[in-house]
């Protein structure tokens, strides 16, 4: 069964980021061959659309078959509500915490990003967890992407 890993902005970002780029390219060339299954939400669409062409280029690569899509819908908007009231995020990072949620919601094998400070961060993971579990949702995995490639 392939892994269907959710993705934020970051992971494409970082594509064209020097720190980043290495680990990155390698997790989207495996979304290309479909190793792994892309998880995308309408959020993480909306954010990119901003970003510059050479970055939106990386997602354009993957074929539509290795890609499941997502949207924020009511019940991940309710328990992103409950992240930040929880006090796991702050109000002013409320598209982290839909990020969290819409991945929890769908169930996905991992949510993957670069974003250390508000998404892969120990802390955070354990409170993000704490929340799912008291709802009824099962632990989210929350990697960098180095950490689910295989060693190759």
């Amino acid at each position: 069964m392939k892994l269907r890993i959710y993705i934020d902005t970051s992971v494409p970002g970082g594509c064209e980021d020097l720190e980043f780029r290495e680990y990155s390219r390698r997790l989207m060339a495996h979304f290309v061959q479909g190793t792994f299954i892309l998880v995308l939400s309408d959020l993480t669409i909306q954010e990119l659309a901003a970003a510059p062409e050479q970055v939106r280029a990386h997602l354009a690569e993957v074929p539509e078959e290795h890609i499941e899509s997502l949207q924020l819908d009511p019940q991940a908007t309710d328990l992103a509500n409950a992240y930040i009231a929880a006090g796991v995020i702050s109000p002013a990072c409320r598209a982290d915490a839909q990020h969290i949620a819409i991945a929890t919601v769908a169930r996905v094998d991992v949510l993957v990003s670069w974003n250390f400070k508000h998404i892969v961060n120990l802390q955070r993971i354990h409170g993000y967890n704490s929340v799912n579990l008291r709802r009824g949702y099962p632990m989210l995995e929350i990697r960098a992407p180095q950490e689910v490639l295989r060693d190759e």
